[in-house]
């Protein structure tokens, strides 16, 4: 038998009648047998069956925490009536004018400080006193300067997204090799040319991952920004139910946030595969 047929897995016929080879299947291919979306359905369907068992059995009293199934049916009563369908545009609104005014803030003062020396001693050490402070904390200033209306909940989201933003892409920026900035200065190009060509496409993933974090952060500072005198949204909801003990409606209000932040997730990952199909990356074995 050949090096290239016992890499093959094949052995040729015996001649002296003996049984042949059995064919060697690599490990990865039996590891392929079981769908990956399977695997991964697996720990929460586990955890559903538990908390259903616990409730039904009454070790988990429904004003602890109510049932899987009690929170499914109150999930279709909200869709039903329009409530949900309603509080979540109006949350979703919020985000996104709040992702959009926050985005623009950090991509523009991370440009300014990471392309610029002079920039960076401008801007980078206030951004980075500011940031130090828990965004959180300045809701009662908010407030005081902005009301009680959209305002302050737009503000408390732009500001939380605004230094995930910014600190990704300004280390994307300074973190270009140098000598593919040297390379496309031999080769004549101007220093838009190189901002254009060498780093801003060698920043893009860090900004990609700013952006992933921003959106994560977009939706906490949206749970905080809506215990703000809200009449509606999903933060409005979860007040109303905590006031009545009403745990199915918290825990719909929850898995909706999780969703939509799942959601925003997939689609920045669409988008960093299509704008990153030049850089090739470890999925996992």
């Amino acid at each position: 038998m050949t090096v290239d047929q016992a890499v093959a897995g094949h052995a040729p016929p015996d001649d002296s009648g003996g049984p042949e080879l059995a064919r060697v299947v690599p490990v990865s291919g039996r590891r392929r047998s079981v769908p990956r979306w399977l695997r991964r359905t697996v720990g929460p369907l586990v955890l559903l069956v538990l908390w259903q068992v616990l409730s039904a059995s009454g070790v988990l009293e429904a004003d602890i925490l109510a049932s899987p199934g009690t929170i499914a049916a109150t999930a279709g009563d909200l869709v039903s009536d329009g409530t949900l369908p309603s509080a979540m545009l109006v949350s979703l609104q919020r985000v996104a004018v709040g992702l959009l005014l926050g985005g623009v803030t950090g991509v523009v003062l991370a440009l300014a400080s990471g392309l610029s020396r002079l920039g960076e001693d401008l801007i980078d050490a206030t951004v980075q006193m500011l940031r130090s402070i828990p965004w959180v904390g300045v809701i009662p200033l908010f407030i005081i300067w902005l009301g009680i209306d959209e305002a302050p909940k737009i503000a408390l989201i732009s500001l939380g997204v605004t230094f995930h933003l910014y600190l990704n892409v300004y280390a994307g920026i300074r973190g270009v090799d140098a000598q593919l900035v040297e390379a496309g200065t031999s080769l004549g190009l101007s220093r838009w040319g190189l901002i254009r060509h060498v780093v801003l496409p060698g920043a893009l993933p860090n900004a990609m991952t700013g952006l992933r974090y921003s959106l994560a952060t977009a939706w906490l500072a949206l749970v905080f920004g809506e215990q703000i005198n809200a009449d509606d949204g999903l933060g409005f909801l979860m007040n109303q139910a905590r006031e009545f003990f009403r745990t199915d409606v918290i825990v719909v209000c929850l898995v909706v946030y999780a969703i939509l932040g799942l959601i925003a997730d997939f689609l920045v990952r669409t988008l960093e595969r299509l704008l990153l199909q030049w850089r090739p990356t470890f999925t996992g074995r």
